[in-house]
Order: C-alpha cells, then sequence, then structure tokens
C-alpha cells in the first residue's frame, strides 16, 4: 500500500500552452458538445434581474481547449440576460498554470479569446480542487467540467501490475472503485450546494461505456497497456527502481455509466437529498484527431507518432513524474521522461496500426431543484 498521496500535491497538466495545443481531441469534446450547455441554459431560463451570472470550467487546465465552447455559452447568457454582469470562474488544482489562462484570455497567445466580444464579463480563477468547496453556498448558476472529474482525490493503494486501475483486479480494483464513488459523491455535494436552485451543472466525464470501451480502449492497442508496458520496461532495464514502478499510479477513477448516476437516482442517497437531479445522459466516443489524419490523409508512421505523443504526454506526464522517487534531480527526471515517451513513439512509428486516443466520454447534465 502507499501513503495515499494526495492529487492535488503533484498533479498539473503539462504548462506554458503545451496541454492546449497537444491535446486536440478534448476541444473536439467540448465543441461537439456546446449544444448541450446551450440547451441546459434555455432550460434554465435565467432571469434578467441584474444580479451576477456566475459561471465556472472546473479542471479547466490552460484553458485554450474550453475557449470556443465558452465563446458561445457566454454569449448566449449575454443576450438571455443583458442586464447581468457574468463572472467568469477557472478552477484547477494549485500547481496548473494559471498564468497561460490569463495569457489566453487577455489576447497574448495565438488563442483568439473571448474576453474582447463580451460586455461587462469579468474573469477570475481558483486553486481549489474541485473534490473541495469553491465557492459560496447557492451563487453558481452554471456548473461546466470536462475531461476533469475522473481523478480522485488520492491513490488509495499501489497496483501490482499496472499503472492504471483499468489494469487491476480484485482487492486493488476495488480499491479505486470506493475511492471514486465517494470522491464522485463528494465531488456533487459540494456543487449542489453551490448552486442556485435551479442551476445547471454540465460534466463531460472520461468514463467506461456501454461497450466496455474506455479512452484509448477502443478496440485497438490500448494506450494504458502500452504506458504500462513501456514503464514495465524501465524498471526491467533499471532506468527506474520497482518501488519506483510501484509508485506510479494514475489517481484515476473511470465509471461506468451506472455509477455515474447512481446518486442521482437514488433517493437515499445524499446528492438526491440535496436536490440534484439528473436530466440528460449519453456516451459518445470522439475519434483522435492523430490517428484520423494518419490514416485518411497523410499515411507517414514517423508523423503520426511524432504528432501523437505529445497528446499523450500533455497530461499523463505529472503522474509518471509522481512516481519517481525524490531525490532524483530535476534534470534527471526529464531525461527518464524523454526517454519514456522517446520509446512509446518508436513503437508506434515502428507499427502504427490499432494506436489512437479515442476519447469516450458520458455527457451528464444536472439540475439543483428549486
Amino acid at each position: 500500500m502507499n501513503s495515499r498521496q494526495s492529487t492535488a500535491g503533484f498533479m498539473a497538466m503539462k504548462g506554458a500552452g503545451y496541454y492546449s495545443k497537444a491535446t486536440i481531441g478534448a476541444k473536439h469534446v467540448m465543441d461537439n458538445a456546446a449544444g448541450l450547455v446551450l440547451d441546459a441554459i434555455e432550460r434554465m431560463a435565467p432571469a434578467d434581474d441584474g444580479t451576477i451570472f456566475r459561471a465556472t470550467d472546473m479542471g479547466a487546465a490552460d484553458g485554450g481547449t474550453s475557449v470556443d465552447l465558452w465563446r458561445r455559452v457566454l454569449k448566449d447568457v449575454r443576450k438571455r440576460v443583458p442586464s447581468r454582469p457574468i463572472e467568469m470562474v477557472y478552477t484547477d488544482l494549485p500547481r496548473n498554470d494559471f498564468a497561460q489562462v490569463f495569457r489566453m484570455i487577455h489576447g497574448q497567445t495565438d488563442i483568439q479569446s473571448y474576453y474582447p466580444e463580451i460586455d461587462d464579463l469579468y474573469v477570475f480563477a481558483s486553486g481549489t480542487s474541485f473534490h473541495q468547496n469553491i465557492f459560496p453556498a447557492q451563487t453558481l448558476d452554471l456548473g461546466f467540467s470536462a475531461t476533469a472529474s475522473h481523478y480522485i482525490s488520492s491513490t488509495p493503494c499501489n497496483i501490482t501490475n499496472h499503472v492504471h486501475m483499468v489494469g487491476a483486479t480484485g482487492a486493488e480494483r476495488e480499491a479505486f472503485e470506493k475511492q471514486g464513488a465517494n470522491d464522485w459523491e463528494t465531488m456533487l455535494l459540494q456543487r449542489t450546494r453551490e448552486l442556485k436552485p435551479g442551476g445547471r451543472l454540465c460534466l463531460f466525464n472520461f468514463g467506461i461505456d456501454e461497450e466496455g470501451r474506455y479512452l484509448g480502449h477502443t478496440g485497438g492497442v490500448s494506450m494504458f497497456d502500452e504506458f504500462n508496458r513501456h514503464w514495465r520496461a524501465l524498471a526491467d532495464d533499471g532506468v527506474i527502481t520497482e518501488a519506483e514502478y510501484l509508485n506510479t499510479n494514475f489517481p484515476q477513477h473511470y465509471r461506468t455509466v451506472s455509477e455515474f448516476i447512481a446518486p442521482l437516482e437514488d433517493s437515499s442517497n445524499p446528492v438526491y437529498k440535496a436536490g440534484l437531479r439528473l436530466e440528460h445522459i449519453e456516451t459518445r466516443v470522439v475519434r483522435c484527431p492523430f490517428e484520423q489524419d494518419f490514416t485518411e490523409n497523410h499515411k507517414d508512421a514517423a508523423r503520426f507518432a511524432v504528432e501523437y505523443l505529445p497528446t499523450l504526454r500533455s497530461w499523463s506526464e505529472a503522474t509518471f513524474l509522481g512516481g519517481l522517487d525524490a531525490w532524483r534531480g530535476s534534470e534527471e527526471r526529464q531525461d527518464i521522461m524523454d526517454e519514456f515517451y522517446g520509446r512509446y513513439q518508436k513503437a508506434v512509428a515502428a507499427a502504427p496500426k490499432g494506436h489512437a486516443m479515442d476519447y469516450v466520454h458520458a455527457y451528464l447534465i444536472c439540475r439543483k431543484e428549486g
């Protein structure tokens, strides 16, 4: 068993704009499902009463992947409630690159910001986990999170022969499922407390769909198995220690649809009792853009490998760095990362068929009663 390392202590998406540039698929997920958020706002029918309209993007990373969704959503809100100031709050863990968020918002990157296009808009940030309170009670109109709430607050145990809970079995798998259920309930309770009556919570979550598919596991080469294979090889080759291999565990739980909706449909659950109700749920698979470009257009295996690996590295590197011993210096740690992702890239270039990071999400829209 490990020491239940807190996710907030080490987790951050790769900064300086790397995340949004590399993680194009996450942007496609949000862009393609923005209509679900717009429909939720229409059902909300917010009153034009001059009060602050507060929205939040939880687990926003550098803000680049959601910028076009928020452009559409906040413009829609502005049309519906012209008298209300809009407060937009980006939240993520303390190690997140919030400077990049504000550089993007204020037009200092190559991403087109929505900020100059919307009147009476105020942008803030909070370095607080969504497993905790973020806002005062009944002050949130619209909560949103995409590809984020699969992160659990801490890893409940080490996984003996894998790096992710999808490869765990027995008591280890059960420990992650229990942690995932507890954290999901806690997160929903926090948001229910924060939402105004009639407010909406829109969650696009990584999960396991009805056909057993999940991120990078949709019929070809299984991405998390590949992560484990290359990390295991580094241990076998003496690049990392056996303890470092065992201490590397993604702080994630991929929930099934039934696990997602249980707190929202069980009348005895604290979430249901607090007034949060499920309005909509569906699952979708969004194809990996790099694999699609490779198979349908350029067909260059080496190019595919070069373009594909950064999207994996953008969100996974913190977990692998977190598994390394503290005595290693920063240069050595980065050398190990370069070796690890370099091996993965060479494997993809040599045999590209089946490699893809297809996105598998459950899309939930919830409302606060009242």
